[in-house]
């Protein structure tokens, strides 16, 4: 399989239904037939399951992962992850922040080499078609800042919700992951730096949605858990 699309999604009832289409009628409109969609659901209350159930009757194409209990982003895109069986893995949002079309300029890179593909919001060529609160793009500049200092220095944009990997770098990656929501980002670069693979930054098109689920707790949440990778980093916990 040449590439699997992976979704994670809680209470996306409203959103996940035209994300799931513009994929299929990309990948219809292109040179690529062998590939998959996984949607895999975090304990959604709303009607998010009957939504892409609907869509996978409709759409042969796209698998479901119904998790009745929430875990967190990290902990449902492992899963959807680690049960891919693409050649390539790109992890994307159900709001569609960063449309697919976006591989038409990643996946050249990705076939010379490159192990993982990072999309950006903060890049000279990137493009913010619709912007977050001041405060919130605030809170992440400053977040970004320090994540760069403790870990991942290079890298301006870590928590961008597009991201294309090699398919066996990724189930290795994920595999020894242990962050389950918001900061499942940062340790996944760490884990790329820690065991020396390719890391290119490519500027994207991003559009923000005003419903977004990340709250300001998250924010610091986020911080915190930089400490506890950084530790862990040091200490060898995690086995090359």
């Amino acid at each position: 399989m040449e590439i699997s699309v992976i979704i994670p999604a809680y209470n996306e009832e409203k959103r996940i239904a035209p994300t799931i289409k513009s994929i299929v009628d990309y990948f219809e409109k292109s040179k690529i037939q062998d590939y998959e969609i996984i949607i895999v659901l975090d304990g959604s209350r709303d009607k998010t399951l009957e939504v892409v159930t609907r869509l996978s009757q409709k759409y042969k194409k796209v698998k479901i992962i119904d998790n009745k209990i929430n875990q967190g982003k990290g902990a449902v895109v492992k899963q959807g992850i680690l049960g891919a069986k693409g050649e390539y893995v790109l992890f994307m949002d159900a709001d569609n922040s960063t449309h697919i079309d976006e591989l038409d300029k990643i996946l050249p890179v990705m076939r010379k080499g490159v192990d993982l593909v990072v999309g950006s919001r903060d890049m000279h060529d990137s493009k913010i078609e619709v912007r977050q609160a001041r405060y919130k793009e605030l809170l992440g500049d400053l977040g970004n800042y320090w994540i760069q200092i403790l870990l991942v220095g290079g890298i301006s944009d870590t928590q961008c919700g597009f991201k294309v990997f090699s398919g066996d770098v990724a189930r290795h990656l994920f595999g020894p992951l242990t962050m389950k929501r918001w900061s499942f980002d940062i340790e996944l670069l760490a884990l790329a730096r820690y065991f020396g693979y390719s890391i290119k930054e490519m500027p994207v098109i991003w559009y923000n949605d005003d419903n977004s689920h990340v709250k300001l707790k998250d924010y610091i949440n986020v911080l915190l858990d930089t400490f506890i990778i950084k530790y862990r980093l040091l200490t060898k916990y995690y086995k090359k």
